[in-house]
């Protein structure tokens, strides 16, 4: 039998995750052995009574089990992954810039978490996207100017972290510069360290600087640091930039490790693990499809690993402390007065003050931008624009469905929609299209060029939109995000709503 102490050690670096909403007995039991808690995803929540069951099954088992999720707002939601987000996302935010707004916003994201029973957020999203095409970061980012990118990145770091929800920010050194998915790929950001200080790394600084408690690293390759592989087994980047450099003494979270940019570049999830944990991360967030064998060999390669010499014993006690001092800070009870006075209080534990009237909503509007003309418009035709989702925003709905009141709505994939035919069923009615990334999807430009070289033609742009303007259209409607809220708030301008 093995040793009963180095099991629970090892454990203590792991975030797994668990099918469903209701936590199997293993999931259970693997806290109660020692496990540093779960990452919770869109099929563990179906609404914040069942969400809240949960999460107390897991403490039951041990009360400083960490309870993660990715709930970024916008384009990135588990809490509301069935209607889509109340909050716009970090691009909307960044277009507004007012980072007493985005504080506001990530205390209210936080309010809602903590009344779940969630205690650390794996936002925000602080790279900044320099690239257009960037298929996975985009509306997740405040900008692609560095220093906006700072400002709201500590801002969101703050509001989340006054309502007692620890902050994870991500994608250390940083994603932002990329044209492909690391849920896919390792891809490569071929910078120098002097492009990245200036580029990428100051919302880092300043994240740092706003006592975040927690970093997630990045399965991207920066050759000038990381050599071929990605930054998460990269000690010069995790150890030497992030900590030595950049004086952060928190948690460092990997990125999950089945995402392939990881798992390839090291062979399996389990070297993987053994990889970053020598690098120097601290929790390892194992993936969303995970179970109990997995997570048995993903132990059983961290045990191998130490009797080998690939990893050292005090390096893993290292990460579970630090993962440990995570989980106390996040039971530390709140100052007395340190809530925020400007936040809205939810009406129901677990749902925000969602409705048209609410924050996000507020916020969403701000963030509309319009160029050209919506006079006239009437009742159009309103064409959504099929776009798939990412892995990181997963099957949410999105566009302006829910919120038309008496006006069509059809749906087309670009590739195989027939311009005469969309033309004849407008009927001579202006024709609205709805997108996210319309300039990067297969046959996006050449049906919004068909349309408006004989219709009037308005495009609603719900993805990054980039420096592409269309020709021919009589408006470009930008609402940096394709959430509920960003969704009513393009119809609003459109006045196509009640």
């Amino acid at each position: 039998m093995g040793d009963p102490g180095l099991r629970r050690l090892v454990l203590g670096t792991l975030l797994a995750a668990y099918p469903g909403p209701v936590p199997p007995d293993w999931a259970v039991d693997l806290v109660a052995e020692g496990l540093a808690g779960h990452t919770l995803f869109g099929t563990n929540v179906h609404d914040p009574a069942q969400l809240a069951a949960s999460t107390a099954a897991l403490r039951a088992a041990r009360p400083d089990v960490l309870v993660a999720i990715d709930e970024e707002g916008g384009d990135v939601t588990r809490l509301a992954h069935a209607t889509g987000s109340p909050y716009p996302g970090n691009a909307a935010l960044g277009a507004v810039d007012d980072t007493t707004l985005t504080r506001r916003i990530y205390a209210a994201i936080g309010v809602e978490l903590a009344a779940v029973g969630v205690t650390v957020d794996l936002a925000p999203t602080v790279d900044v996207n320099t690239a257009d095409d960037n298929p996975v970061i985009g509306t997740r980012a405040f900008g692609a100017d560095p220093a906006r990118v700072a400002a709201h990145s500590a801002a969101a770091v703050t509001g989340l972290q006054s309502v007692g929800v620890a902050a994870c920010a991500k994608h250390f050194p940083g994603h932002g510069a990329t044209i492909a998915d690391s849920h896919h790929e390792l891809p490569t950001v071929d910078a120098d360290a002097a492009l990245l200080r200036a580029r990428d790394l100051p919302p880092f600084a300043a994240v740092v600087d706003a006592g975040v408690q927690a970093v997630m690293t990045a399965h991207i390759r920066v050759p000038a640091l990381t050599g071929d592989g990605p930054a998460t087994f990269s000690r010069a980047v995790l150890v030497d930039l992030l900590r030595g450099e950049y004086g952060f003494t928190g948690a460092v979270i990997t990125d999950a490790l089945e995402m392939k940019g990881a798992a390839v570049a090291a062979g399996g999830v389990g070297s993987a693990a053994v990889r970053a944990l020598a690098a120097g991360a601290d929790l390892l967030c194992v993936g969303a499809k995970v179970d109990a064998a997995l997570v048995e060999r993903v132990v059983a390669e961290i045990i191998g690993a130490l009797g080998d010499g690939r990893l050292d014993r005090a390096r893993v006690e290292q990460a579970a402390g630090r993962a440990a001092a995570l989980a106390a800070w996040t039971r530390t009870p709140l100052p007395p007065g340190s809530r925020p006075r400007d936040l809205p209080v939810p009406a129901e534990p677990g749902r925000s003050d969602s409705g048209p009237a609410g924050l996000g909503y507020q916020a969403a509007r701000r963030a509309v931008r319009v160029e050209g003309d919506l006079t006239g418009l009437g009742r159009p035709l309103v064409v959504q624009v099929y776009a798939a989702a990412t892995i990181a925003e997963g099957r949410v709905p999105w566009g302006l469905g829910p919120h038309l009141s008496d006006v069509e709505q059809v749906r087309v994939i670009p590739t195989e929609a027939d311009p005469a035919a969309v033309g004849r069923l407008a009927a001579g009615r202006p024709i609205v299209l709805v997108g996210r990334h319309l300039h990067r999807l297969p046959g996006g430009p050449a049906l919004v060029g068909a349309l408006a070289a004989t219709h009037s033609v308005t495009v609603v742009e719900m993805g990054w939109p980039g420096r592409w303007r269309p020709e021919g259209v009589r408006a470009f409607v930008t609402t940096y995000g394709a959430s509920h809220a960003n969704g009513r708030a393009a119809a609003e301008a459109l006045g196509l709503t009640d």
